[in-house]
C-alpha cells in the first residue's frame, strides 16, 4: 500500500501493523518514496555483514605480496 506522509504520521500504529501483516509499505513525500519494512526483512536483505575492523583484522594474508619499487632509471626527456 502507498501512504501519503501526513496519513502515515497520523496512523503510525496502523502503518506498523500493516508492515507486520502485509509486508513493506511505501510512504510518499513530495515525489520521493520511502519504504518501511520489518527488522526481520531488513536483516534478511542485508545479511550478517562484518564490520570494517573485522574485515581488516581477519582479511587475507599479504605475506606473498611484493610491493618493491622498480629501481630502473626514469626515461630521458628533453625540455
Amino acid at each position: 500500500m502507498e501512504w501519503k506522509l501526513a496519513d502515515a504520521k497520523n496512523r503510525l500504529s496502523e502503518l506498523i501493523n500493516r508492515v507486520a501483516v502485509d509486508g513493506p509499505q511505501r510512504i510518499r513525500r513530495h515525489g520521493d518514496a520511502f519504504i518501511v519494512i520489518s527488522e526481520r526483512d531488513y536483516l534478511r536483505l542485508v545479511g550478517d555483514r562484518p564490520s570494517l575492523k573485522t574485515l581488516l583484522l581477519n582479511g587475507p594474508a599479504l605475506d606473498d605480496l611484493h610491493l618493491d619499487r622498480d629501481a630502473s632509471p626514469m626515461r630521458d626527456g628533453e625540455l
